[in-house]
């Protein structure tokens, strides 16, 4: 029997047998003498009741949702995007107020099927997001002992409705840049549309990621940002993009890690703030109101698809894990489908 830190979980965990099995409950702290403690009151109580086997369940009846939620939080911060973490507050938040906050052993599939059912009436991609982002951390709680199997396993999500990517053509992100005030956010639209690089990579991209002479950006990922695959990947320049970056070297003295776009130097820019002011610049130019930031990785991938390039490059220069995603973009590849049936 002894205690030990993993780094699953910030608490310290009790491991034990209980008839030849291996057991693991966690102590709920991430103090080492409070952990030391819990160990010996633990002990006493096998001493003071031999006949009756502690079971790791019995941390179902003693946590509750909100408590659950952050212990999973202080889990997550280290190792998932800032966006993410508050994806998991927000989806706890709409499972707690649809059923309150409830003990773990009070929650059954039949709840969270009614959850997922009324939350998917107001909003399907909703829905489908509060569905993955608790179903990962049910699954946690698997492994933390506090449940023994994960509820949300058994509900079927219903089929989402599947629709194009909204994205827009090089006349339009023109017209954008006329609608644009300042020349920094004229340089991210820019490079964000010839890149296919996401807004968090633009913001955090430093001069140590450019090569000049190999033309080329390495999408790093360090201390301070993470990628959202976890991995790094290179992204080849265009004249365009070489031009706009290179006009930016020239601007200020800097350092190799210092960052590349900003507004003050070396004050990093908000992602929301420049999603705002990328949002205005579309109203004030009148283009369809379902264009966003994100809308230039889609615009960047949707041209080269247009193009003919394979959808596994593709895949590659957008960093996406799995090939299904970058699938999206397929049905723009018409002449590939025409070249097909012409070999009929």
């Amino acid at each position: 029997m002894f205690i030990s830190k993993s780094k699953k979980t910030p608490f310290y965990q009790l491991t034990y047998e209980v008839n030849g099995k291996r057991t693991t409950i966690s102590t709920k702290t991430s103090n080492e003498k409070e952990a030391q403690e819990f160990l010996i009151k633990f002990k006493y109580s096998l001493i003071e009741k031999p006949q009756k086997s502690i079971i790791p369940v019995i941390n179902s009846t003693t946590i509750f949702l909100s408590a659950f939620e952050k212990e999973y939080l202080e889990y997550s911060y280290p190792t998932k995007s800032k966006k993410y973490c508050d994806s998991i507050s927000f989806s706890f938040k709409q499972l707690i107020s649809f059923c309150g906050d409830l003990a773990f052993d009070k929650i059954d599939t039949r709840i969270l099927d009614k959850f997922v059912t009324s939350a998917y009436s107001r909003t399907q991609r909703g829905a489908h997001h509060y569905y993955r982002t608790l179903k990962a951390a049910f699954n946690k709680a698997v492994e933390w002992n506090y449940i023994e199997t994960n509820p949300f396993t058994k509900i079927k999500f219903p089929k989402l409705s599947k629709s194009f990517p909204t994205f827009i053509s090089e006349d339009e992100l023109l017209i954008i840049l006329t609608n644009t005030p300042y020349q920094y956010l004229k340089d991210i639209f820019i490079v964000g549309f010839y890149t296919g690089l996401r807004l968090g990579e633009l913001i955090n991209m430093k001069w140590n990621w450019i090569d000049f002479f190999q033309n080329h950006i390495t999408v790093k990922c360090s201390n301070d940002f993470i990628t959202k695959s976890k991995k790094e990947r290179i992204v080849p320049m265009s004249e365009k993009v070489k031009s706009i970056l290179i006009t930016r070297f020239n601007l200020a003295v800097h350092q190799p890690d210092e960052i590349v776009f900003f507004r003050i130097q070396k004050r990093k820019l908000h992602q929301e703030t420049i999603s705002k002011q990328f949002k205005e610049a579309v109203r004030k130019s009148n283009l369809n109101e379902n264009i966003h930031f994100h809308s230039l990785r889609h615009s960047f991938a949707s041209l080269l698809a247009q193009k003919g390039v394979s959808l596994y490059v593709i895949k590659e220069l957008l960093g996406h894990t799995d090939l299904a995603t970058t699938q999206i973009y397929s049905h723009l590849q018409q002449q590939n489908l025409r070249d097909a049936i012409n070999i009929l």
